[in-house]
């Protein structure tokens, strides 16, 4: 048996931000260094973030991404660094791994196995490597390198290095996060590789990127398929393990051969399994983190949020205070003609419970300027939807010039059963830079704020946004089940034909109203050009509207 001590660098990078990632990596390595590390294992594409998309088709950007791994690369000693980069050779573009070592890299890996379906699109970039080597042989342990997707597939990459004898093997990766996908997806990585009785270091990226979360949980399964440690989701994290390696000969791959430090190594904490998040819990630091990073990575200092007293805007606002703290979270209340007191109660409760400023700005004079403006043209025509979402409208340009003015990002308040049937007015609620609560349906928002009233000793998001029927308040004595069914019934039928791809016949099939599938797939398919126009949220379901979801507009298929 053989001894290695392996770095596991869990780092939240800025796509495109290559000084930013540069000393990121740097100083991982060292602090990695001082812990004796002998190896140290970053994520996939960790020196120009993940997903860079178009960027890669400047070749500026590739020529910048190549200086910062010969910047990373000059930095190191006697520790080994597996450092992810977009490699550009001889016309090719790979998505590579660079060995760098005492001062220079020592040799590249190229990803075999290029993702192309749900969010990635892997081929639109990168031609796929056709050698699994080079192998890395570390103080008697070999040690072929993977990404992310070489790792999934039975007769991958894995299994020629496998036959050419390494004792352990390192994935860089950039997955992103879903709802109940850490278990499988450990349980998937660690299946292919203990079957051929190997170890695994498999390291995630963390951090928020417009739509997708990535939430770490990197970890490391010994040779019978057993967790020895797994870092904590949605965090940053330096962590080193000592591995007890099986001795073996290399075979016909290329093999870097680096000398580690012959001085004794200090011990080191006890290697931990980090515990498992309720799910509940898990979506709500995913959705911190998200929107964390969505403010501060595009250099925003404060968001604004419209504060009707329902319980999606009282949702979001939680979320904002829990990911920026709540000097940098302001509330707006815009009561119209229709608005309850008890709304108007709830939005100033909830803005005192979390300590949030608070205006409130009447809509009425906006209201009546308008329809007065628009009576002439209206001549002859009933009041209608048209009046409502005027009420909307003037809303969402109050938040908008706000934004204008004091550089304030606003958030949007729309969950994804509103944003499924175009329940929403366009250039109205749905006016803004983020919407974080895009991708969870009405029931799951309920789930959250119930959640979220747990962790205090009081309930701060008010108990009467949550228990009150939901209503946009446009009109005298709304409430949404005027217009859609239950959220009981509504949800799940949303999850199967958004999510799960089912026709109206096969929903049908599965026992579903006929005429309730026949209305709110037409609603679904009718606010596609809504959502298409409508500001980016964070994905947390298998399959989000967004980058995951890509219909026509034009589109006469029912």
């Amino acid at each position: 048996m053989a001894s290695i001590r392996v770095a596991l660098a869990q780092l939240n990078f800025r796509v495109g931000d290559f000084e930013t990632n540069v000393e990121l990596i740097s100083e991982a390595y060292e602090r990695a260094v001082e812990q004796q590390a002998d190896l140290v294992v970053y994520s996939e594409l960790a020196v120009c973030g993940y997903p860079p998309e178009d960027l890669l088709l400047k070749q500026q950007f590739l020529d910048d991404a190549r200086a910062a791994v010969d910047q990373i690369a000059a930095r190191t000693s006697n520790a080994v660094a597996v450092v992810g980069f977009p490699e550009l050779e001889s016309d090719c573009l790979y998505n590579s791994a660079a060995i760098c070592y005492q001062g220079s890299v020592k040799g590249i890996y190229r990803k075999q196995l290029l993702p192309n379906y749900s969010v990635f699109d892997e081929k639109r970039y990168f031609t796929p490597g056709a050698s699994a080597g080079p192998i890395i042989e570390i103080a008697g342990v070999n040690i072929g390198v993977s990404i992310c997707e070489d790792l999934w597939f039975d007769e991958g990459p894995i299994d020629d290095q496998v036959s050419s004898g390494i004792g352990l093997v390192i994935s860089l990766n950039a997955s992103p996060y879903q709802r109940g996908k850490d278990l499988d997806r450990a349980s998937t990585v660690i299946e292919r590789v203990t079957r051929h009785k190997i170890p695994v270091v498999y390291v995630n990226q963390v951090g928020g990127q417009d739509e997708l979360i990535f939430d770490g949980s990197s970890f490391v399964a010994d040779s019978r398929g057993q967790l020895v440690a797994r870092l904590p989701q949605f965090e940053e994290m330096i962590h080193v393990v000592d591995l007890e390696v099986e001795d073996s000969d290399c075979g016909e791959l290329p093999v870097i051969v680096a000398s580690p430090s012959q001085e004794p190594k200090n011990l080191i904490p006890e290697m931990s399994v980090s515990k498992e998040e309720e799910e509940t819990a898990e979506v709500w630091k995913a959705l911190v983190l998200a929107t964390r990073d969505y403010v501060n990575k595009n250099g925003f200092d404060e968001v604004v949020i419209g504060l009707s007293g329902g319980v999606d805007s009282s949702l979001v606002a939680a979320i904002a205070v829990d990911a920026l703290g709540s000097g940098r979270v302001h509330g707006v209340s815009m009561p119209s003609r229709y608005s309850s007191q008890g709304s108007k109660d709830d939005a100033a409760e909830l803005a005192k419970n979390f300590n949030i400023d608070f205006e409130t700005i009447p809509i009425e004079s906006g209201y009546s300027a308008l329809t007065n403006m628009l009576e002439p043209v209206f001549e002859g025509h009933q009041s209608d939807l048209t009046e409502e979402n005027l009420q909307s409208r003037i809303r969402g340009i109050l938040l908008m010039a706000m934004s204008n003015k004091k550089g304030w990002l606003v958030l949007t308040t729309g969950n994804k059963s509103e944003t499924s049937v175009g329940y929403s007015t366009l250039y109205g609620d749905t006016a803004g830079g983020f919407a974080v609560i895009k991708d969870c349906p009405k029931l799951l928002v309920y789930e959250l704020c119930r959640w979220r009233n747990k962790q205090t000793s009081s309930a701060w998001i008010p108990e009467a946004s949550i228990t009150k029927p939901p209503s946009a308040e446009l009109r005298p004595d709304q409430t949404d089940d005027q217009s859609l069914p239950p959220y009981e019934v509504l949800d799940p039928l949303l999850e199967a034909y958004v999510e799960r791809d089912k026709t109206a016949g096969e929903l049908i099939s599965l026992g579903y109203d006929p005429e309730i599938v026949k209305r709110i797939t037409g609603l679904v398919d009718l606010a596609e050009y809504k959502r298409r126009q409508s500001p980016p949220g964070p994905r947390i379901s298998t399959k989000a509207f967004g980058k995951d979801r890509r219909l026509p507009i034009t589109n006469r298929y029912r």
